[in-house]
This record gives C-alpha cells, structure tokens and sequence, in this order.
C-alpha cells in the first residue's frame, strides 16, 4: 500500500482535483491522505456542483487545511510524497518559503525535507515574473512542476480527456500507471 497526499488548493480548476480522486479511489494500492484548502473549497462552490462531502468521500482519510497536528504534518509519517492539483500560486509561494501556515503548506514543506516526490499543478495564466520566480525556486528544491496545458498528439478533444493526460502524468512520477493515460508513441 502506498500513501499518497492529495492537496487541491484554492486555484481555478479544482474539477481535475476531483477526478484525481475519483481516479486513485479506483486504485488499490493508494491510500490517499486529503487536505483542501479554503479557498479550494470556495471555488467548488462557485466552479462545480459538487458538494464538498462527495469530494471528500473520495479520499481514504482527509484533514482540516488547520489541523498542523495531522499525520502528514510529520517526517515520520512516511508517504510517497505528494499531488497538489490544482496549485495556486499562493500555495507556490509558500512552499517556496517555506511558509508553511497550514497543512497542505506543512505537508508539502514535509515532503521537501524529507526528499519526497512533490508535484505541484500551478493553475495560472499568464505567468507573471514572480510566479515564475516561484515556480523555479520550487523546482530548484525538488518539485516537479506540471502546468495543465493542453496537449494534442495524443488525440485528447475534450476537457475530460486533457485532465485524464494531466492526470497520467502527474501518476508517472508515482510509478502508477493510468490506462486513460496516452503517450507519445512516436511520429507515423
């Protein structure tokens, strides 16, 4: 069984947090440990039907954004690491400082200490000089950085299928494998 932390902050775009859950629940080899943040939960509200406690259900255990005694909030709770989609450029900037005011700031700055796979999805446009400032100092300590940016080789035409691609790739840096997931195959 392998633990993974899910944090869905407070960016447009948290329907692809959604259908990560949905993807992992259909996992069994995936414990998810689930933190969202109050913004995230603003933006189901104005971005999706959903109701907070279905996206919840989803998850096998989830956390207060406030509760800085959780579990994940410790080196010694061992996970694989962690999924934050989508990433606001708020989260960005805290996980670049080391500003880790909440819990998906302090599981994330747990992962960086602890050399665990971290894989931010930044959910912004256009990019400012700052956020890419961010987004660099988060790379340059360890974070792998996925954009959802569009992609057309492999057939994708639809929403869905463009955050099932996101999704895939965000699952190879787990070593899990995604069967919705379509990759370059090479040019015909």
């Amino acid at each position: 069984m392998q633990r993974l932390i899910v944090g869905i902050s407070g960016a447009s775009g948290v329907i692809m947090g959604y259908r990560l859950l949905q993807v992992l629940r259909a996992m069994p080899e995936v414990e998810t440990h689930l933190v969202i943040t109050e913004g995230a939960v603003r933006n189901f509200a104005l971005e999706t039907p959903l109701a907070l406690a279905d996206v919840q259900a989803l998850a096998d255990v989830v956390y207060d954004n406030q509760d800085l005694a959780a579990p994940i909030a410790s080196g010694s709770f061992t996970t694989a690491g962690m999924l934050i989609m989508p990433c606001s450029m708020a989260s960005v900037a805290g996980i670049a400082s080391g500003f880790a005011t909440n819990l998906l700031l302090r599981a994330a700055d747990v992962c960086i200490k602890e050399e665990r796979r971290l894989v931010l999805v930044p959910r912004e446009t256009p990019l400012s000089r700052l956020h890419l400032r961010n987004l660099t100092a988060a790379a340059d300590y360890g974070c792998t950085i996925i954009p959802p940016m569009l992609t057309f080789y492999n057939g994708a035409d639809t929403v869905e299928q463009q955050i099932d691609h996101i999704i895939g790739k965000c699952l190879q840096k787990f070593g899990l494998t995604y069967d919705k997931f379509r990759p370059w195959t090479g040019g015909k």
